[in-house]
């Protein structure tokens, strides 16, 4: 059985959606449509922005609901630290929170069009050292981060250090997926 390694599945950084940490979540959204447009229609769509500092470093992510929760900008407030994001919470809980703090009350227009101004450093993921993976590992070793951090992606770094692409949780789920329809069909006893 063929051991997959993370080079293998990753998204080269060149194909992925990146912006400089100065550009607003407008830059950010039309960043994301245009790489989702060049990429290759056969995989899954990019989720996430890589965001990149004056160094042409990359220093921060903009999932899907990091872009949402920069439309209401008390979540900063609320929820400063993100490692609580996976705890669940009653409706009466949720409810209360935004009747308490006053969230979404603006027009949808009103929140977009301000929101789009937004610097993206502003509302960036900045990622921590278990959202690193090196490009040599092994699927497995990537897919233990992803389900213990609970990540969707991770960043694929080089011998150097430098970022070179993005796992997503996405590929490897497509990987895992074909190999065990490989693996069904082949251990099915001949008729």
């Amino acid at each position: 059985m063929k051991i997959f390694t993370v080079d293998e599945l990753m998204v080269p950084l060149a194909e992925y959606a990146t912006v400089s940490d100065q550009a607003n979540l407008c830059d950010a959204i039309l960043a994301l449509e245009k790489a989702q447009e060049e990429f290759d229609q056969s995989r899954y769509r990019h989720r996430a922005i890589l965001v990149y500092d004056k160094n042409n470093k990359i220093v921060g992510k903009i999932s899907q609901v990091d872009a949402l929760k920069a439309l209401e900008p008390k979540y900063a407030e609320l929820m400063p630290d993100t490692s609580a994001r996976h705890l669940g919470f009653s409706n009466k809980y949720i409810q209360g929170m935004l009747d308490q703090f006053s969230l979404w009350e603006s027009p949808m227009d009103d929140i977009c069009r301000k929101a789009a101004e937004r610097k993206v450093a502003e509302f960036m993921h900045t990622p921590t050292e278990g959202e690193y993976v090196h490009q040599d590992a092994r699927l497995d070793v990537a897919i233990h981060q992803m389900i213990v951090g609970h990540h969707q992606s991770l960043l694929v770094t080089d011998k150097a250090g430098n970022i070179v692409g993005i796992l997503r949780l996405t590929d490897c789920f497509v990987a895992v997926f074909h190999k065990i329809k490989e693996c069904t069909q082949e251990c099915q006893p001949d008729e």
